[in-house]
Order: C-alpha cells, then structure tokens, then sequence
C-alpha cells in the first residue's frame, strides 16, 4: 500500500496466528502474500486499508475484510498477531 511516502503503512509487515499455522504479509505495494502451514503463497490478492479497517480481493475475486484492533488483526474468524 503505497501511500506516496517512504515510510510503508504502519500495519505492514507480517501477521501470524498464535499457533503459526497462517501467515499474511502485508506487502508495501498493497498486494498481500498468505501462507498456510507449509503452503507457502496459499492466497495471494490486494488489500486496501482504511483507518482501522482491511478489505481483501485475492487473485481469484474472493472477498474479505478484517479489522486492526489494539494491535491484533481481527480476520475472518481468525486472530492474527504482528510477527516481532
């Protein structure tokens, strides 16, 4: 998500599940990369992120959103964690 500075969004970077079976990169570019236990690229699309809030489009039209929440991303069903 290139929003026209250097600095990349504060919410890029990588985000994990507590267990480290799913792993989303958000890219600077806007585009995402999904990997899921030893699959990496599972699911790779964009994203747009706006406040607190991410809405996906993967490569195959497939839509969702998630939200940032005291530093956890909140997606699908899923919890995710930023990787340290």
């Amino acid at each position: 998500m290139n929003n026209g500075n250097k600095d990349p969004h504060p919410y890029v970077g990588m985000w994990v599940t507590k267990d480290g079976f799913i792993r989303h990169e958000l890219l600077p570019n806007g585009r995402y990369d999904e990997a899921r236990g030893k699959r990496k690229s599972a699911y790779q699309g964009s994203y747009i992120i706006k406040q607190n809030h991410i809405e996906y489009v993967d490569d195959t039209g497939f839509t969702a959103d998630g939200d940032f929440r005291e530093g956890v991303l909140y997606h699908a069903g899923m919890v995710l964690y930023r990787e340290k």
